[in-house]
């Protein structure tokens, strides 16, 4: 109890700390839970294996995670929509041991787990003890209650991205985002240092808990911040969130936005959002009309973030700045340090644009997991890598993200890679081949497009049937939303597709991305 509880003064200790739309818990509670749930981990797995959490947002996912670091087990957050195949992967290349789900994800749990070709225990709430799974309460009961020492090492999480190969990529933490210490007693105090130095208020989890920017909110947990949880976005329910629980941080995407201001204005109106005070949000390009109307609406207290799973933010911008820069992502932020490279590695002057790459002052970088060969072909140049995007700085440094040269859709502020939703059409008997591409969505920005070319000697399938084909062996979010049957998808001799020509007639103007 005293590693989480730590952070917190005594005559709280019987506040609300953490809440979700079934349980509300004081902090002498979590900390119990905690306590149980770390000394059940240390107990099962030994220190190079991994936890998971495969669950929508809750309390018990977020104990799981706190619980790991107290424990000094690395807790992989996964995708609570993947696949029985997509989490089979993950098990086995994660060496999970210990996997924690909920009643929404436990049937694919299960099935992965028959499918992985490792041993796992599964650990579910709200579910009955039965074969195959232990009942998150009863196995917390038969765990010791002792405090942790807080000698355990500090890992951070694992963390799944999405691949341009069709299969995810491992990665730790970014080291921006998580702190450089070298005990889970340091880790906890350097947390609560955080949430000190900064907004230490409740927080408001409604973006999904295993996307890495999210999952900042679960350590200031730790350091000692309230949480809510909620399972899902719904736009009046998070209104009324931040006025019943007086929230004061978030972290959202611009199609939570885009929902929040299609509500009708008198629904608008009726909710206090004035405790707000810092709204972070990132994963996908916020048109300017879209930005200015929130801040219009919640005061200036939005910062926008650009950076990937793999590095943490590298650039950012404030409310006012982004009046002052509309379309910018912001300037540098330490460590990193921005530029802009020509075809040939050469560094272009402010204006031009080229490929919009990011150096690690401080020499870390990062590294796929079990991947050197994937970690070398990350880098434009020594040191020097890229998240996939063409863009500009002007004079003053501010950034501005023009195109994209991956092969990738962001729908929703969640990347999605073509590659893997193509293996999948592709193996479908009436398929000779197939280009998946990313067209508009007025909701969500981008969405999922296949053009499919038909195998000769076969009827066209229907929509339902590729639909089911793809949902078998893919994450729901990542199958096509539509499906055109097309002569060729232009591939060249040597295999290459032009995908920026295939989107062309689909968008608006000449920038086809959202």
């Amino acid at each position: 109890m005293v590693l989480l509880t730590g952070n917190v003064a005594a005559d709280r200790l019987d506040e609300v700390a953490l809440t979700d739309p079934r349980v509300c818990l004081t902090w002498r509670e979590v900390g119990r839970i905690v306590d149980r749930a770390a000394n059940g981990m240390a107990e099962a797995i030994p220190q190079d294996r991994r936890v998971g959490v495969f669950s929508r947002n809750c309390a018990e996912g977020v104990l799981a995670i706190v619980a790991s670091m107290a424990a000094g087990r690395c807790a992989v957050p996964i995708n609570s929509h993947l696949a029985p195949s997509e989490l089979a992967y993950i098990l086995e290349d994660g060496r999970i041991d210990l996997l924690f789900t909920g009643p929404e994800c436990v049937e694919v749990a299960l099935a992965a787990v028959t499918e992985a070709e490792r041993p796992c225990k599964v650990i579910a709430w709200r579910c009955p003890e039965a074969g195959g799974i232990a009942h998150w309460e009863a196995w917390l009961n038969r765990q010791s209650d002792c405090e942790s020492a807080g000698d355990a090492p500090a890992l951070p999480q694992l963390h799944y991205t999405s691949g341009t190969t069709g299969r995810p990529k491992a990665v730790h933490t970014a080291h921006v985002m998580f702190p450089q210490v070298d005990t889970a007693a340091e880790l906890f105090a350097a947390l609560g240092e955080e949430v000190r130095k900064g907004v230490s208020g409740p927080s408001l989890a409604v973006a999904p808990l295993y996307h890495a920017s999210p999952m900042r909110l679960v350590r200031h947990f730790a350091g000692g911040q309230p949480l809510v949880c909620l399972d899902r976005f719904d736009a009046e329910e998070t209104l009324a969130t931040i006025e019943r629980h007086r929230i004061e941080r978030m972290v959202m995407v611009p199609t939570h936005f885009r929902r929040l201001l299609a509500l009708p204005a008198d629904v608008r109106a009726r909710y206090d959002v004035s405790s707000l005070k810092l709204v972070s949000h990132t994963g996908a390009a916020c048109p300017p009309d879209v930005k200015r109307a929130m801040i219009e609406w919640f005061g200036p207290v939005f910062l926008e973030v650009y950076g990937g799973t793999e590095t943490g933010p590298v650039t950012s911008i404030t409310s006012a700045d982004t009046l002052a820069h509309p379309g910018s992502v912001g300037r540098a932020t330490p460590p990193y340090e921005v530029l802009i490279l020509d075809e040939n590695g050469g560094q272009l002057p402010p204006g031009e644009e080229g490929r919009l790459c990011f150096r690690d002052t401080t020499g870390r970088g990062f590294q796929y997991v079990g991947d050197p060969e994937k970690t070398r072909a990350s880098q434009v140049a020594p040191g020097v890598q890229t998240l996939g995007e063409m863009g500009y700085v002007d004079e003053q440094g501010w950034v501005y993200i023009t195109d994209r040269t991956a092969d990738m859709i962001v729908s929703g502020g969640v990347n999605i890679y073509p590659a893997e939703i193509e293996h999948a059409l592709i193996a479908h008997p009436a398929v000779e081949d197939a280009a998946v591409i990313g067209v508009p969505n007025a909701d969500m920005g981008e969405e999922v497009k296949a053009l499919v070319v038909l195998r000769a000697g076969f009827e066209a399938p229907g929509h339902d049937e590729l639909d089911a084909w793809c949902r078998a062996r893919l994450a729901g979010f990542k199958c096509p939303r539509s499906y055109e049957f097309v002569e060729s998808v232009g591939r060249t001799a040597m295999g290459k597709v032009n995908k920026r020509s295939l989107r062309a007639p689909y968008w608006p103007t000449e920038r086809t991305i959202g």
